[in-house]
């Protein structure tokens, strides 16, 4: 196949990069790198079968040749790097999301859209399933993020339905694993970064929200094998096993062996309390499920960190 991976120097679509050029697809990567890293490609670079397009998606019009399978996923994802970039990130989830749709239909390629368990905002039911419309404020620092994943999420079935377009939607839950970054946010990489170095462990809140973490090759599986059926509504992909935020921390430290104290610090406006996947469509149209275990996920992530950080 011929794969185009929009954000394919951010930390999935790099792992779906790897994934394609191993099946010895040809690759085309479109990326402005603002928060993707060139570096999560960088062992791929000088291929035949890679192109990367250094540009905002929201730019991009026409890719020469034939496509056979888009994969969106150009948008920043951590609330560090979204708040940072609100009007970029409704730009690449409106505008961006429009060309790559157009550029599917004139190509008849099929279209893969990563969304996100922040559709569901701060949930009022548990654990979440797609029929779930979502507790989202809209006028909140989150909602660039939830909202402009809302609207692409509709603009997708919008062409599915006018122009039979070939689809896919996955609402991507918490993921983690190798090339995160420290400094994005995000709670694994934050804690484990953080717990190496004996320094004080952020906690918003008390601790007590929850969240479920997917280790990064269950994801990559899910994603891989959505494309190849036909379902064109929205389907979760995540780890259901959920821990407080607490929990996690202590398994860190205790991986780590660290002596890292706590720092509590105010929760954020619309944080979450609850985050746990129903992923029972997962395993019907997919017949997937993950078969990674947090602390042995964790186990890898760490000593990529010990190794990164030496």
């Amino acid at each position: 196949m011929r794969v185009l991976i929009t954000g394919g120097a951010g930390f999935i679509g790099s792992h779906l990069v790897d994934h394609y050029l191993r099946r010895g697809d040809e690759v085309i990567i479109i990326d402005n790198l603002i928060t993707g890293k060139q570096e999560n490609i960088a062992c791929h670079i000088g291929k035949k079968q890679l192109e990367f397009i250094k540009q905002d998606v929201c730019d991009v019009v026409e890719v020469k040749g034939n496509i056979d399978l888009i994969l969106h996923f150009a948008c920043p994802a951590s609330p560090f790097d979204y708040q940072k970039y609100p009007i970029e990130t409704l730009r690449v989830m409106s505008f961006g999301t429009y060309n790559m749709l157009e550029i599917a239909r004139t190509k008849d390629a099929k279209f893969l859209l990563a969304s996100t368990s922040e559709v569901y905002g701060d949930p009022e039911v548990h654990p979440q399933k797609e029929n779930y419309f979502g507790n989202v404020n809209l006028l909140s620092p989150r909602a660039v993020y939830d909202e402009g994943k809302r609207f692409a999420e509709t603009l997708t079935v919008a062409y599915f339905r006018k122009f039979n377009l070939k689809i896919g939607i996955v609402r991507v839950f918490n993921t983690y694993g190798e090339r995160m970054h420290s400094g994005d946010g995000r709670v694994i990489p934050t804690f484990v970064s953080e717990a190496l170095k004996n320094e004080p462990l952020p906690i918003f809140g008390d601790g007590s929200q929850t969240r479920s973490f997917c280790y990064i090759t269950d994801m990559v599986n899910a994603i891989t094998k959505i494309v190849q059926v036909d379902y064109p509504m929205p389907v979760n992909l995540g780890n259901p096993t959920e821990y407080t935020i607490i929990q996690l921390a202590e398994i860190v430290k205790r991986l780590c062996k660290s002596k890292s104290e706590y720092k509590f610090l105010s929760l954020p406006d619309s944080d979450p309390k609850k985050r746990k996947p129903d992923i029972s469509k997962a395993k019907e149209v997919l017949a997937w499920e993950p078969t990674i275990g947090l602390e042995q996920g964790l186990k890898k992530v760490i000593e990529w960190f010990r190794r990164k950080n030496d």
